[in-house]
C-alpha cells in the first residue's frame, strides 16, 4: 500500500515537472507549463566566489521610512560601490529620476568613477536584494537564467510587493529569461558549497508556525528538497532548527551563522558564541558534524563576535553583538562587516586567510545592522556569462 506520504512526493515532484507552483494567492496552483529543460536537477547555482558579471544593490531611499532612514545607509552604499567597481559591474537599483541623480552626486564626492556603475529605475520597499532579488542560475544546457523566488516579507512580517517584483523587471530590462518557482525562499536562508551541499535552517523556509513566519504553508522538509535538487542542484541536505530570535525578521537567516569556504571549510563561529547567537546545543552539535557530499567532514574556521554590543555611528546602544560571518565575495574583494570594534582587524585577518586573492575591505555597516542586516544582505551576485 502506497503511504500518503508517499503520494504527496510524487504529486509534488510531477507537478515541477509539469507546472507553476503559485503560493501568491493562499496556495492556487496554476496550470501554465514549464519549458521543457525543467527536469529533476536541471539547474545549477554558480558559486559567489566564481566569477561575476557585476552586482545589484537596492539603494536605500526616503519613501518607505524617511529622509533619515536613506542618510543613515547612504555612505555604506557609496563605500560598497567603491569597492566593488573596480573589479566589476554595479548595478543600482534606484527608485526614481532624481533618486539616480542624487546617488550620482554622492558617488562623485567620494571621487568613485562610473565607468563600472549603471542604474535601473525599479520602485523598492527597502534594501534587502539578497532575500527579494534575482536568483542568477544556469539552465541545464548552461544558460544564465533569474529565478524568482516568492518573495513575502519573510513570512508576512511585511508587505513588500514593490520588493517582489524585482526579479521580474531586471529580467525584462536585461533581457534575460525569468523562471518563476512556486516556492518562497530568501537568497539569505540558503549556503551551498558549490559540491551539492546545501545548509539551511528549518524556521527561515519551513516553519509552520507562529505565524507571521510562515513563508509556505503546509510544505514539508522532502517538499522543500525537491524544489533546491531542481532549481540549485543540490543532492544533499545539512537543516539546522534554527530559531525565532527577538528582533531577527528573518527567522535566523543561514548566512549570519555559517559559510562554505574553499578547501572544503565552514566558517562559523565558537560554541559560546553560536549559543549567544541563540542556537540550540543540538543544532551546534549538527553544524560541527556536518559533511560534503562525500561525508566528509568540514574543517572548521572560526569567527568571533564583536567584542562588545554594536552602537550605530551617533552612539546608539544596540544591546547585541555583530557577526562578521555576513561577508560577501566578488570579484577580487571581499567585503566584511565592521563594527569599530576591537575584534574588526581579527575577523578581517582570519577571512584574508581564506581568500588570499582577494582583497579583504571592512565596510562599516553599523548603522545598517540596526535594521537587522549586513553585507551580504544587501547585496546580489550574477555571474559572468559563460558557455
Amino acid at each position: 500500500m502506497i503511504s500518503i506520504w508517499k503520494i504527496q512526493q510524487l504529486f509534488i515532484a510531477l507537478n515541477i515537472l509539469t507546472s507553476t507552483h503559485s503560493f501568491r494567492k493562499h496556495s492556487r496552483i496554476t496550470k501554465e507549463k514549464r519549458p521543457l529543460e525543467c527536469e529533476l536537477g536541471a539547474f545549477t547555482f554558480p558559486d559567489e566566489s566564481e566569477e561575476h558579471e557585476g552586482t545589484w544593490l537596492q539603494w536605500p531611499h526616503e519613501f518607505e521610512y524617511g529622509i533619515e532612514y536613506r542618510e543613515n545607509l547612504d555612505d555604506i552604499w557609496v563605500q560598497m560601490t567603491k569597492a566593488l567597481c573596480v573589479n566589476e559591474k554595479v548595478h543600482i537599483i534606484a527608485y526614481n529620476k532624481e533618486q539616480v541623480k542624487r546617488i550620482k552626486e554622492l558617488l562623485q564626492n567620494e571621487t568613485v568613477p562610473l565607468t563600472n556603475v549603471d542604474f535601473k529605475i525599479y520602485k523598492t520597499n527597502d534594501v534587502w536584494v539578497r532575500d527579494n532579488g534575482p536568483i542568477f542560475a544556469k539552465d541545464s544546457l548552461g544558460h544564465l537564467v533569474i529565478q524568482d523566488w516568492k518573495f513575502n516579507g519573510w513570512g508576512g512580517k511585511t508587505n513588500y510587493k514593490k520588493d517582489d517584483a524585482i526579479p521580474t523587471l531586471i529580467g525584462k530590462d536585461i533581457n534575460m529569461k525569468v523562471v518563476n518557482v512556486g516556492m518562497a525562499n530568501e537568497g539569505g536562508a540558503v549556503e551551498l558549497d558549490g559540491n551539492g551541499a546545501l545548509l539551511a535552517t528549518r524556521s527561515s523556509i519551513i516553519s509552520q508556525k507562529p505565524v507571521n513566519s510562515v513563508r509556505n504553508p503546509g510544505m514539508t522538509q522532502s517538499q522543500a528538497e525537491i524544489y533546491f535538487s531542481h532549481y540549485y542542484g543540490a543532492s544533499k541536505f545539512i537543516w539546522l532548527d534554527g530559531g525565532f530570535p527577538k528582533g531577527d525578521i528573518t527567522d535566523m537567516h543561514i548566512d549570519g551563522i555559517a559559510r562554505f569556504a574553499p578547501k572544503n571549510k565552514l566558517v562559523t563561529m565558537s560554541r559560546k558564541d553560536l549559543i549567544e547567537w541563540g542556537l540550540s546545543k543540538k543544532d551546534i552539535n549538527t553544524l560541527y558534524l556536518a559533511s560534503n557530499v562525500d561525508n566528509k567532514v568540514y574543517d572548521k574556521v572560526y569567527l568571533p563576535l564583536s567584542k562588545y554590543n554594536v552602537n550605530t555611528t551617533d552612539g546608539e546602544s544596540l544591546g547585541y553583538k555583530g557577526s562578521y560571518i555576513n561577508y560577501y565575495i566578488a570579484n577580487g574583494v571581499v567585503l566584511v562587516p565592521n563594527y569599530d570594534d576591537p575584534n574588526d582587524d581579527n575577523a578581517n585577518k582570519i577571512i584574508q586567510k581564506l581568500y588570499p586573492e582577494r582583497k579583504v575591505i571592512g565596510i562599516d555597516i553599523r548603522n545598517l545592522y540596526k535594521n537587522g542586516g549586513m553585507i551580504h544582505c544587501v547585496t546580489q551576485q550574477q555571474p559572468a556569462h559563460s558557455l
